[in-house]
Formats: C-alpha cells, sequence, structure tokens
C-alpha cells in the first residue's frame, strides 16, 4: 500500500513538473516569436478615429476558461460606446507559475506586451487581475529598477516609455467611463441581488505596484453593484487569496481556501459573488461544496449585461454553476 502512495505521488510531481515546463517552453517561445493571427488591423483602428478607444490585453484566459468574461465586456463596453482594440501578436504574461520559476522571464513576458502596447497611443486596459498585476510588476521594475530595464529592453529589443498608463478593466469601467453613465444605462436594476464583491490578492496589492483602490477595503466593486441596483454585503473576505495559482499542486489546500471565502459570503447574506479575475473566478466555482453553498460567481461585467438588458447573453452555460435560477428568482433573466 505505501509503495502504491509512493509511486503515485510521484506521478503527480511528475505531472506537475510537466505542466511547468511546459508553459515556461511555451511562453518562453512566445516572447522570442509571438503569436500571429491575434490582434486588430490598421484599418479597423482608422475606421473608428475619434470614438473613445483603448488597447486591450485579454490575456489567456478569455481565450479559454474565461470566454464569458470577455464577451460579456465587449459587449457591455459597446453599448457604452468604447472600443476595445485587441493589441498585436500579444503573449502569455506568466501569470501562476512563471514567477516562482524565473524571475526574469516573469519580467519579460509582460515586458514583451507593454512593448507591443506601445505601439499605439492609447491606454492599455487589462480584465484579468492576474494579468494586470503581471504588467504592473513588469512596469513597476521597468520604472525604478535601471539595471533591469537594460536587461530587459535587450532581450526584448525595444525601448521603454513611461508615458503608457496600464489599467485594470474595472478600474477605467468606474474612473473613466463613470457611474453616471453607467446609471445612464441600466434598464432592468439588479433589485434583491446581494452581491459579495470578491477583489482577491492580485488586483489591489502590491498598493505601490498596482496603485488601485484600498487595498484593505477596496470599493470599486461594491460602488458598482449599488449603481446596477444590487445590494453589496458588508464581509471581511473581499481581498482574501482563493489560492487560484496554488491549485494544482496544493489541491487540498485551496479547497479550504474557497469554500471559506464562499462560506463567508454565504453567511454575510450574500446570494453570489462577483469578481474580475478570470483564475478567481473558474477556482470558486470549481472547488466549492456546490451542496453545501452553490453560490454562483459573477464577472462584472456579466451583471452589468444584465442590468443594461442585453439581448443574447448566451454567457451561462459557460459557468460551473449556472446562475440562471437565480436570476429567475428575481426576473432578472
Amino acid at each position: 500500500m505505501t509503495s502504491i502512495f509512493i509511486t503515485l505521488a510521484y506521478l503527480s510531481v511528475l505531472a506537475i513538473m510537466g505542466l511547468l515546463i511546459y508553459v515556461i517552453g511555451f511562453t518562453a517561445y512566445s516572447l522570442v516569436f509571438g503569436k500571429p493571427g491575434r490582434g486588430t488591423s490598421a484599418k479597423r483602428i482608422a475606421a473608428h478615429e475619434g470614438g473613445e478607444m483603448y488597447s486591450y490585453f485579454p490575456g489567456c484566459t478569455s481565450h479559454s476558461t474565461a470566454v464569458e468574461y470577455d464577451l460579456s465586456t465587449k459587449a457591455v463596453l459597446k453599448t457604452l460606446g468604447v472600443e476595445l482594440v485587441e493589441i498585436d501578436d500579444w503573449n502569455c504574461c506568466g501569470a501562476a507559475a512563471v514567477h516562482s520559476m524565473n524571475r526574469f522571464l516573469s519580467l519579460c513576458l509582460p515586458a514583451r506586451n507593454i512593448a507591443m502596447a506601445q505601439k499605439r497611443d492609447l491606454e492599455l486596459v487589462v480584465p484579468c487581475a492576474g494579468c494586470f498585476n503581471m504588467l504592473k510588476r513588469a512596469e513597476r521594475a521597468l520604472k525604478t529598477d535601471l539595471d533591469a530595464r537594460r536587461e530587459i529592453e535587450s532581450t526584448i529589443g525595444f525601448t521603454y516609455r513611461e508615458d503608457l498608463t496600464i489599467r485594470a478593466l474595472i478600474d477605467m469601467v468606474v474612473t473613466g467611463i463613470g457611474f453616471r453613465r453607467i446609471e445612464e444605462r441600466v434598464q432592468r436594476p439588479l433589485a434583491g441581488l446581494k452581491v459579495a464583491s470578491y477583489y482577491g490578492c492580485a488586483l489591489v496589492r502590491h498598493p505601490k505596484t498596482t496603485q488601485l483602490d484600498d487595498p484593505e477595503n477596496p470599493q470599486y466593486l461594491d460602488k458598482l453593484m449599488g449603481t446596477l441596483g444590487a445590494t453589496p454585503v458588508e464581509w471581511s473576505y473581499k481581498t482574501d487569496c482563493c489560492g487560484a495559482d496554488l491549485a494544482l499542486t496544493h489541491g487540498a489546500a485551496v479547497v479550504k481556501l474557497v469554500n471559506k471565502i464562499v462560506g463567508m459570503a454565504k453567511e454575510a447574506g450574500a446570494q453570489c459573488l462577483v469578481c474580475s479575475c478570470g483564475l478567481c473566478q473558474i477556482n470558486l466555482e470549481m472547488r466549492q461544496d456546490v451542496n453545501a453553498l452553490g453560490l454562483p460567481v459573477f464577472y462584472f461585467t456579466e451583471l452589468m449585461g444584465v442590468a443594461f438588458g442585453l439581448k443574447g447573453t448566451d454567457w451561462w452555460a459557460k459557468h460551473m454553476i449556472n446562475p440562471s435560477a437565480l436570476l429567475g428568482s428575481l426576473d432578472l433573466r
């Protein structure tokens, strides 16, 4: 029996190491060669000159487990008259794995996306909190560490300019678009919906790096939910880490973290959670005790879409916990 456990443990370690090697190899390849076929043509930019426009780094999850985040983001911003221009030839930023294996690579990968974004005279918007944190780490290194800056510039082959603004999507929505414009678009207030706003650890920390909201008691999501007509609950776990980065290596510990967070949200009276991170959302839905808790986890843009009365919001089926029953009970479907 002991030998079986040893064998299983050995195979698990091999699988994890194989995954890490794949991620590092894939991202290193992307750093040198990029990914063809992504981005938006210059003709599309010209067609929207004069409008409100931002560069857009979608990140890997927007093309995989967080497709609904990407779909709802584009639908909502189109309603608000905002155009997102996906940066050309972007690569994985290395979030969740690379920084634990190679610090320099963890700076170069997001820095290459900064280099690509510099080619457009637009602010760069990042939807995922994890990706946002990685890009802001690289930005801080480029701004404050001259030796690191020279090495990164030499490796990537670009000259860094400090005039590029990197913004989390939630920050652009709240401080760029503003609550007044959002409230004007609300057709179906989210009355009766009690929401726990979950920021996670990457969006607001380290505060000198992210420079976003209050790192101890952030309010962006809470105020946005209030503007949409929902009721944000008061709770103390809004910035606790959900452990998404450790889901493969320390699964049992992550399940405990997730159930603690979701359990505290339910105890506070929440019917659901709302977040702005592709890793956090899938982790909180997939690893919670569905029978005991069963709280859906929304992206904030999804609830904006509901409040705006948008048609064709077909992303509910992509959730691990389908929120249709909850929304239907409040006449919000």
